[in-house]
């Protein structure tokens, strides 16, 4: 049976207890469902809650000693540092939080055609390590988990972040039956790039039109190439002109189409899509959490017109 609504997914352990003006806008994830309730584009009857994260789940996708020593505050400071975020309790059940949030979205997303997630899209985490605020990817988490129970065959992840999807690029670099794709800007972080999957540069100062023209020349032709069963899309605000690590001079108006375009492209394949918010830095947290609820009213947008 269709959702009435557009399928959306939350948890309030988002944001959690974080240290004042650290560079990470935790609080945008209260934020982001705050305004999604005053727009009437979440509500008590589309709001799905993630459970507890199974370990075994997550330790099929990720090295299992990184896992265990996270959960035990035993990474080491180096690590720690890579990661940028202070460990704490909070930050553990966040982080497994928001993983199993990702699988939940993928679930609704195979049953309804679409979801959306309001957190997720933490791709620099490696299979071993984390790093760029990202302790583990709950894309490839959630993709590993689709393929293992036979809902998808054949996944594409399209990763419209800013900065390159690196770690997922590392977990599949082996494997065709999960593709990364990822737009990003050449000059920006990861100073390393990862080589595998299909990379698409984005140039420094890029404005929408710019941007738009690119994203529309590759992405038909890469479903067309691929021929998935289910997206991914990680639909990263950093692209924003006035984000804080970004480098790409899109608007608010440059990123609903973006997202609207991305998605209705894969509803028109009758591709089911699963949707992250990615990142967006800001140091006025209400504007990144403005700034990402664009996917959701985007998502709303193509649900009326499709489901």
């Amino acid at each position: 049976m269709k959702a009435a609504l557009l399928p959306l997914v939350f948890h309030p352990h988002y944001s959690i207890p974080f240290p004042a003006g650290h560079r990470f806008p935790m609080a945008k994830f209260g934020l982001l469902a705050e305004m999604l309730r005053a727009q009437g584009i979440l509500t008590d009857r589309n709001e799905h809650t993630p459970a507890p994260l199974s370990l075994n789940v997550l330790m099929a996708a990720h090295d299992k000693e990184y896992v265990q020593r996270f959960i035990r505050g035993e990474l080491s400071k180096q690590e720690e540092k890579e990661i940028g975020l202070p460990w704490s309790e909070w930050l553990v059940e966040r982080t497994l939080r928001a993983v199993s949030g990702t699988i939940l979205t993928s679930e609704l997303a195979f049953q309804h055609g679409l979801a959306c997630h309001l957190a997720g899209g933490t791709h620099h985490a490696h299979p071993s390590h984390g790093s760029g605020f990202c302790i583990f990817n709950d894309l490839a988490v959630a993709a590993l988990a689709m393929i293992a129970s036979g809902r998808a065959k054949k996944i594409l992840i399209l990763d419209c972040d800013v900065h390159q999807g690196d770690g997922t690029i590392a977990f599949f670099k082996d494997r065709s039956d999960i593709v990364p794709v990822s737009w990003h800007c050449e000059e920006n972080y990861p100073p390393i790039k990862q080589t595998d999957g299909i990379n698409i540069a984005i140039p420094k100062g890029a404005n929408d039109e710019e941007y738009l023209s690119i994203l529309k020349s590759t992405l038909p032709a890469i479903l067309a190439e691929h021929q998935p069963d289910f997206v991914f899309y990680d639909a990263g605000v950093d692209v924003h002109q006035d984000d804080r690590l970004g480098y790409v001079n899109l608007t608010d108006q440059g990123i609903l189409e973006r997202d609207k375009y991305v998605i209705e492209t894969c509803v028109g394949l009758k591709l089911p899509t699963a949707c992250v918010i990615g990142g967006g830095y800001d140091r006025q947290e209400e504007r990144v959490a403005w700034r990402h609820s664009l996917l959701h009213q985007a998502a709303n947008q193509v649900w009326q017109e499709y489901f």
